[in-house]
């Protein structure tokens, strides 16, 4: 095991604020490493340290030398007028390939992240789809350690399967930053936590996520025994400094300074235990006895050339909370605008209870404006606002979310992600809701918040629509489960583990379904296109291809330039020769 880079006291403040104080962690060439911590805690401005895009205000970094890195933000790096093989093409503009080399290159890797056409416009994709090309640039460089900042955000759940496939087989190590409970939980093999809970300002444990919930309630347990009997024998120390011993004597001297080290000591540990304040979330219902408050018939669903939805019947009442499953583009937030009345349906009736009081989070998060300060975002009307029919000074109301006096002053637009989302829920909390719809609520929001709003959502004796691609939230969080396929086809089931269970049938059922097809495709093509050998050698030629494909990707991890070199010409020579079967079969 080696280091690839190594932090020393490393210390960084935003403003008068610490983010990061006296920090001192390495990476090994062998770290499989997931980053949790609340916001604010200065993750994101670590990875950028690391990555040489930031400097530390003091301490040192040190790096392997001839280190490879690879780092992706939690933005969009793209102009949009780019195609997939041009964004590719940059992401290895600064490694001597041939042409012909880079070309391969991309093909492989367009092949991995599951594009089909290189000229694609990279504007014309989805938010999920240009995450996938926003980690394939990175991919496509090889890195030593590839740093990643909520790669998670965005991606559908199949993307966020695709992406811990692709991690499971990393031979590289990473760093990624992230709030996916699930996901955490599958690519880590070690874990760290950046909170000003910890002596040093981190925690960090070897194995899974499970493992480090397990290991940092343990440290936290003996950090509380040892206040407990720090303050004991602080409270001996007091009561001998209260009569007064004289400092004459150097013994007496140095047990005057250590008991005052040690009220110190013990006034820093206080603090550390005292650091589990979380955001005071609870949405409040409008009570009301309707059983039925939203019920959808035969619904259907079209956008353009496309059936969404079709046939669908369901029936929303209090204590029912349906989590919607499906890919990008499958029609969840077209399903949900319909059911609220914001879309026509195309087919069959929609009904609401009169007078249904429905709140929405959108996951824009539309309805805030930058230039507001906090205090306007928190409060419209003026220093108060009304919960529960209950007057709450704007101060109080601020902190139940985490928000300091201080901060009030302070425009929209200088908040985070997790700020600004904790302020739409505040402002969601204010209105009683027969019907609560969650778009991707988890978006920027950190551990802490997100477990208390399973809470919040599990006690909701309302309707509850929740959209999101956080696993677990939606397996704690949801009574039933929707899935969409995109196609007309809208299935119920009853968690998420049986959904899981579905799709990993299915995706057997299509391959062998593809496989008979294949197979029965080229037995009539046989006697009128190709002659018996030029048949098997087309049958066979898929499978060479991709053996000689996993050749240049062992040769390329191995540094085998030689062995690289013949397996792409046998690679040409077999597109070739596909080429020309082809051409005879048609």
């Amino acid at each position: 095991m080696s280091y690839l880079i190594s932090c020393q006291n490393i210390t960084k403040s935003f403003g008068a604020k610490p983010l990061i104080s006296d920090l001192t962690f390495g990476i090994s060439d062998n770290d499989h490493i997931g980053m949790i911590g609340p916001n604010g805690s200065g993750k994101s401005t670590l990875l950028k340290i690391l990555a040489g895009l930031e400097e530390a205000d003091k301490g040192d970094v040190a790096r392997s030398k001839n280190l490879r890195l690879a780092y992706l933000s939690q933005q969009d790096p793209f102009t949009g007028n780019e195609t997939i093989q041009s964004a590719l093409m940059e992401a290895l503009k600064d490694f001597h390939y041939e042409d012909y080399e880079r070309e391969t290159e991309i093909a492989i890797m367009m092949s991995k992240v599951g594009f089909d056409n290189p000229d694609t416009l990279v504007k014309t994709l989805s938010g999920g789809w240009k995450k996938r090309l926003t980690i394939a640039c990175q991919l496509i460089r090889k890195p030593d350690l590839l740093l990643l900042d909520e790669p998670t955000n965005h991606l559908d759940v199949e993307g966020i399967l695709w992406l811990e496939k692709i991690l499971a087989k990393a031979r590289f190590a990473y760093l990624v930053v992230s709030h996916d409970r699930f996901f955490l939980q599958n690519i880590s093999s070690r874990v760290i936590e950046l909170n000003r809970r910890y002596p040093e300002g981190h925690f960090s444990a070897v194995g899974k996520y499970a493992e480090f919930l397990v290991k940092r309630e343990e440290f936290f347990a003996n950090q509380l025994k040892q206040q407990q009997t720090l303050s004991n024998v602080v409270k001996r120390e007091i009561e001998w400094l209260r009569r007064g011993p004289p400092a004459r004597t150097t013994k007496a001297s140095a047990r005057i300074k250590g008991a005052h080290a040690m009220i110190e000591d013990l006034g820093e540990m206080k603090s550390r235990n005292a650091q589990t304040r979380t955001a005071a979330i609870d949405f409040a219902a409008s009570e009301r006895g309707t059983k039925r408050l939203l019920v959808a018939k035969d619904l259907k669903i079209v956008r353009g050339d496309r059936t969404l939805v079709e046939n669908l019947t369901l029936t929303l009442g209090p204590g029912m909370r349906l989590g919607l499953l499906g890919l990008n583009g499958s029609g969840k937030t077209s399903l949900i605008q319909t059911l609220v009345g914001n879309l026509p349906p195309a087919g069959g009736s929609l009904e609401h209870a009169p007078h249904l009081r429905t709140v929405f989070l959108d996951q824009n998060r539309v309805g805030l404006k930058d230039s507001l300060t906090l205090k306007q975002a928190l409060s419209p009307q003026g220093d108060q606002i009304i919960y529960r029919d209950r007057a709450i000074h704007v101060v109080s109301w601020a902190k139940r979310f985490l928000f300091e006096p201080d901060q009030l002053s302070l425009p929209i637009g200088s908040l985070s992600g997790g700020e600004r989302a904790r302020i739409l829920i505040a402002r969601m909390m204010q209105q009683s809701a027969d019907l609560l719809i969650l778009d991707e609520p988890t978006n920027d929001l950190d551990i802490p918040t997100l477990e208390v709003l399973e809470e919040s959502l599990v006690d909701f004796p309302g309707a509850l629509l929740l959209v999101t691609h956080d696993r677990y939230l939606l397996n704690r969080v949801s009574t039933h489960l929707l899935a969409l396929d995109g196609k007309g086809e809208a299935e119920f089931y009853a968690d998420y583990g049986q959904w899981e269970a579905a799709q990993e049938v299915g995706l057997k059922a299509s391959f062998k379904e593809k496989t008979v097809k294949v197979s029965e495709k080229a037995e009539s093509n046989k006697p009128r296109r190709l002659t018996y050998k030029e048949q098997k050698e087309w049958d066979e030629m898929e499978k060479k291809i991709l053996e000689k494909e996993q050749l240049m990707e062992k040769c390329q991890n191995e540094n085998d330039y030689t062995g690289l070199k013949t397996a792409q010409d046998l690679l040409e020579t077999l597109y070739k020769r596909w080429a020309e079967l082809e051409k005879i079969r048609k």
